[in-house]
């Protein structure tokens, strides 16, 4: 909605108030649109060009149809269709410095935000799309403080404006100055060969339905000027504005239109607009912060309910754990007494468990043996004392703590006897039991140890291979100690 906040006049008190009104609203943004008869446009051909080469051009084209005006712009009006493709260009000015001078001084000496300088004939081709006119060519006459604006719009773009000044306020009058100034306008275009000389064309007046009846009593169409009348209450409707205007002047639509839908094409220069290029950065800025702050707080909020969520499982758990507790404590004291104590029970189902874990066995050993023992009959076992050798840890035994030993290592104690034959001889004897024991020795992974000989073979004795003595033909006991490793 559109408020009337001040009016300035152009003297030094109301430009004295207007800088104090800039200083109480130094937050806020501005733009100025701007409706002075002191204004020029003019039409130009420039080569086909793209970026800084096309900019460069329009600028000294600029500077050398308006040489003293600040404020100036362009409108590319499309490219002609011939091979070379020349843009056909709009260069306009408000030619008035000193009417804007003033008031851009104290804006630049506020540092506010001005956004950027319209003009009221840069709305023009926007209200007309806006109320779905599709004229090629077409003139609008609107109304406007104390004068009349027309303008010239060919294929959607502007190509000419000029304003005059109502001589009265009465609905007569201003419907004669409709009439007269849509044909003045007319005949300039014709001698500007804008448009051809029998080439009709139509113009719209926005007026308001109290002054439709006036309007159409004066404005009579020719067989090249026609007039169709605009009711501006159905004009501000269809273009959204909620409080249409109440008498013929529409500063109030074309206000809302800069407003809600402003045209690309300004006359301020970047100086002009570097405070509201500021403030854009500074939007932007605050925009991202709010952004990642709402991001953070949705984070925390995602946190704070998961962590809820884990505090509201972990009470259920410890509940179920106590209730668990309580179940097991009552089924322990249903069973009967056990004859030891727990640790003893433990430590001896521990023990277990590693001997079924190392899963040993005295087949190995035993075949080993056998393989030995293969091709001497006169060697016989009597008896083999198996058993598994453990081995305790450093750190455990250090410690102190309860440690179950783990197996390393297998033992068998062989005993058996050597029956000589007949005609044998203690040499001949010894000589078989040292090969039973090479032949152990050679596997690897035995360690063969002789705990007792057939024979006493002490360095004070003496064995002689011709002794013949009952002794000597009797069965020899021998006893062995056998290690295995095991991996």
């Amino acid at each position: 909605m559109l408020t009337r906040e001040g009016v300035f006049e152009a003297t030094e008190a109301g430009k004295l108030e207007f800088t104090r009104y800039l200083g109480n609203h130094s937050k806020s943004i501005f733009t100025i649109l701007a409706n002075v008869a002191e204004e020029g446009f003019h039409i130009e051909t420039i080569p086909f060009l793209r970026g800084e080469d096309r900019r460069s051009i329009i600028t000294r084209k600029l500077g050398q149809q308006f040489f003293n005006a600040s404020l100036t712009t362009s409108v590319s009006l499309g490219h002609e269709k011939s091979r070379r493709r020349n843009e056909r260009i709009m260069l306009a000015a408000l030619t008035n410095n000193e009417a804007f001078s003033p008031w851009l001084t104290a804006l630049a000496s506020a540092e506010t935000a001005l956004t950027g300088i319209y003009s009221l004939p840069l709305l023009s081709p926007l209200l007309l799309r806006k109320l779905g006119v599709v004229d090629e060519r077409c003139l609008l006459l609107t109304i406007q403080d104390q004068s009349i604006r027309q303008t010239y719009v060919e294929k959607g773009e502007l190509h000419f404006s000029r304003l005059t000044h109502l001589p009265n306020n009465s609905m007569d009058s201003i419907a004669q100055t409709f009439s007269s100034e849509a044909r003045k306008l007319q005949q300039y275009l014709v001698s500007q060969r804008l448009l051809g000389r029998q080439q009709p064309i139509r113009a719209y007046l926005l007026v308001h339905a109290n002054a439709r009846t006036t309007v159409e009593s004066r404005c009579v169409n020719s067989e090249t000027l026609s007039f169709v009348i605009l009711d501006i209450e159905d004009c501000a409707r269809i273009c959204h504005l909620k409080t249409p205007p109440t008498d013929i002047r529409c500063e109030t639509l074309v206000l809302h239109l800069l407003a809600t839908d402003p045209p690309r094409t300004q006359f301020a220069s970047a100086q002009q607009r570097h405070h509201y290029h500021l403030w854009r950065i500074r939007s932007v800025l605050r925009n991202m912060g709010a952004a990642v702050l709402l991001g953070c707080l949705l984070w925390s909020g995602k946190q704070f309910y998961d962590a809820y969520r884990l505090s509201r499982e972990t009470e259920m758990i410890h509940a179920e754990t106590a209730l668990a507790r309580q179940r097991y404590d009552h089924m322990i004291r249903t069973f009967p007494a056990i004859p030891t104590s727990t640790e003893t029970l433990r430590r001896v189902i521990d023990r277990y468990l590693e001997l079924e874990k190392g899963n040993t066995s005295p087949a190995d050993l035993f075949r080993e043996i056998s393989q030995a023992l293969q091709g001497d009959s006169s060697v016989e076992l009597d008896s083999i004392e198996w058993k598994v050798a453990v081995h305790a840890s450093r750190e455990a035994a250090t410690a102190g703590a309860q440690h179950t030993p783990s197996v390393d290592s297998e033992l068998a104690v062989v005993r058996g006897t050597l029956r000589p034959g007949p005609d044998s001889h203690p040499r001949q004897i010894l000589a078989v039991f040292n090969r039973l024991v090479d032949a152990l020795k050679h596997h690897p992974k035995l360690q063969v140890e002789v705990l007792q000989q057939p024979f006493d073979v002490a360095s004070g004795k003496s064995l002689k291979g011709g002794d013949a003595a009952v002794d000597d033909l009797q069965p020899r006991v021998f006893k062995l100690q056998i290690r295995r490793a095991i991996d």
